[in-house]
Parts: C-alpha cells; structure tokens; sequence
C-alpha cells in the first residue's frame, strides 16, 4: 500500500543529509529525538506524505516520520540507534544504576 501512494522511499534532500530511519510512533520518535539530542548529533525530521496535517489533526502520522543526520555522524547516529532497538545499556564509564553491590 505504501508503493501505491509513494511512501515506501525517502524523500530526497542535499548531499550534507543521510536519512537515519523512519518512525511510525510519537513514542519511539521522542525516545530518538532525546538520544540524538544527549548525544549531541544534530538532526531533522519530516513527516511523509500528508502526515504533517493528519499529526496536526490526528496528534500521530500514521504515514511515518522520517529521521536525518548529517552524512559525517550517520555512522554515530546508526550506532546509537542499533544500541537503542537492541537494549543495549549506552555507557559513558559507569553504569547508570548500580548500587554498592555492583548490581
């Protein structure tokens, strides 16, 4: 159904922008967004199709929302992402909830 009505490809942007992903929950969008945001790697969003107007009606795309980063972080950008959608615990030198124990 997405290939009838053109929203199985990205749109196309400039050479300085690589698409990261593409979301269809408001949930997994902010979770992104705040990991991209802590991890200081700029980015930028678009809604696919019509989705800008039906999430201003509706409140959520069900089209999709696209994820861009410049071409230089993607590999940063995919890294966070794989981190994220496999559980893993992204560290910065210590764990973030250990008590005296270690646990």
């Amino acid at each position: 159904m997405d290939a009838f009505f053109g929203l199985d490809k990205v749109t196309s942007h400039d050479g300085e922008v690589a698409h990261l992903t593409t979301v269809h929950n408001p949930a997994e969008l902010s979770l992104l967004r705040s990991i991209l945001d802590g991890e200081n790697v700029p980015y930028f969003i678009r809604e696919r199709a019509g989705g800008a107007a039906v999430k201003a009606i509706m409140g959520y795309s069900m089209f999709g929302t696209d994820i861009f980063v410049p071409k230089e972080l993607l590999e940063k950008a995919q890294e966070l992402l794989e981190a994220y959608r496999n559980g893993e615990v992204v560290e910065d030198g210590e764990a973030l909830c250990e008590d005296e124990d270690g646990i």
